[in-house]
């Protein structure tokens, strides 16, 4: 699988980054299975979040054996110094090891919630203070929302993130505000050397009053066919990678795509974001 340099980190992620979602509700030995495919696959970095249901309890006893093997990355979605402190503790316990690779502020959907974080006694201070104490290695913000690529432009004005992830897929990109802010922010963070990781890639639009075939909360394309033309028209910007998708049945699509991974060119991916005007958009 191709690996792209993870922003000034350093790291070589593998194109599929573990989502780690996946797990929401799961049993110890299908999580087991899964990672032993995940494993199999070589990828190398991984995406959890406290907030990621049963996660950091089922992928917390592989780190016990296999920590060295990837990039972790954990999350919070406190919002205060003290709050993001303590859930950072909790996940570390969780997970089995002294520290993170990458640790974020979770979520951060509306200007108000960038506000929080900064603001006085905010998370980012609690953030800060676990990289001084050797508690993560690189700080890094995350979200979706139709506003994210315009949020995540203003939080590179106010700090130094070293990583950024937010919601690429073609359905999206047809809606031209959108489009023409994520193309910003990823040449934004090029220049800035910031680590780029897209969620939603093979989003296909919201469920509405469909029932629900799989575990994600958005319908997600499931025909191995269009989840690579979909992984393909993501891993075709200038990114380091995608989060696979939160469902283990579709997981394994999503791997064998970004193994497959064939770049398309500028007519190809215009004429996939023109296809995009078809479908719901999952954010408006």
């Amino acid at each position: 699988m191709q690996k792209r340099r993870f922003g000034r980190t350093g790291h070589e992620s593998t194109v599929a980054i573990f989502g780690a979602a996946a797990f929401w509700q799961i049993e110890q030995k299908d999580a087991d299975r899964v990672m032993e495919a995940v494993i199999e696959a070589g990828i190398n970095h991984i995406d959890i979040a406290p907030s990621y249901g049963q996660a950091e309890l089922r992928v917390g006893p592989w780190m016990k054996t296999e920590r060295g093997r990837f990039f972790l990355g954990c999350k919070t979605m406190e919002r205060t110094k003290e709050g993001a402190w303590r859930e950072m503790h909790e996940s570390l316990e969780r997970m089995h090891t002294d520290s993170f690779d990458l640790y974020q502020c979770h979520a951060i959907t509306t200007m108000d919630e960038l506000d929080a974080i900064f603001a006085k006694d905010g998370a980012i201070e609690a953030v800060v203070a676990a990289r001084e104490q050797g508690l993560t290695k690189y700080i890094g913000i995350t979200g979706h929302g139709v506003d994210a690529p315009k949020i995540y432009l203003e939080a590179l004005r106010r700090f130094d993130f070293d990583s950024v992830l937010f919601p690429i897929n073609f359905v999206q990109m047809a809606m031209p505000e959108y489009r023409s802010t994520t193309e910003e922010l990823i040449s934004t963070c090029k220049a800035k050397d910031v680590g780029t990781m897209i969620i939603k890639s093979i989003t296909k639009g919201p469920w509405g009053d469909k029932p629900k075939t799989a575990t994600t909360w958005y319908e997600p394309f499931d025909k191995m066919d269009e989840i690579q033309r979909g992984v393909n028209f993501v891993l075709s910007y200038d990114v380091t990678g995608v989060c696979t998708a939160g469902d283990i049945n579709i997981l394994p699509m999503v791997i064998q795509a970004c193994e497959n991974f064939t770049p398309l060119n500028e007519q190809e991916q215009e004429d996939m974001i023109k296809s995009g005007a078809q479908f719901e958009a999952l954010f408006k």
